[in-house]
């Protein structure tokens, strides 16, 4: 199996000092590392909407590097602390993403993120084109 990386000039920092790429090419697929939802600063924003809505736009940075959309998301999975409180919310953003045919997805009630006081990170893998 090959794999070809992703890293965009704002996740090479990433990839330089911690050794992950944002995102691989590999079999048909994208498969994207997980996303948090900070500004353009690295701070979590008090708005957990905002903070929701930066992380898609994050994804759809990588999405955009390989000549995809959100509509080429064949599935997700949302690591979130405190996932019955911020569901409802999460999900209001999400739809302003994605639409039908609605992706597979699994969430997950976790303790804590990379970031501190980040609420949500996101991880998608995306059909490729051809």
């Amino acid at each position: 199996m090959s794999i070809d990386t992703v890293v965009t000039d704002s996740g090479q920092y990433m990839y330089d000092n911690f050794h992950f790429s944002e995102a691989v090419r590999s079999n048909g697929f994208l498969l994207c590392s997980g996303v948090i939802g900070v500004g353009a600063k690295g701070e979590v924003p008090q708005d957990i909407k905002e903070e929701f809505r930066n992380a898609w736009k994050g994804i759809g940075r990588i999405l955009a590097e390989c000549d995809l959309g959100y509509a080429d998301i064949v599935e997700y999975t949302s690591y979130h602390v405190g996932l019955h409180a911020t569901t409802d919310d999460f999900m209001s953003v999400r739809d302003e993403f994605l639409s039908q045919p609605w992706p597979a997805w699994t969430a997950l009630g976790i303790t804590e993120l990379a970031i501190p006081g980040a609420h949500v990170e996101i991880r998608v893998i995306a059909k490729l084109n051809g």
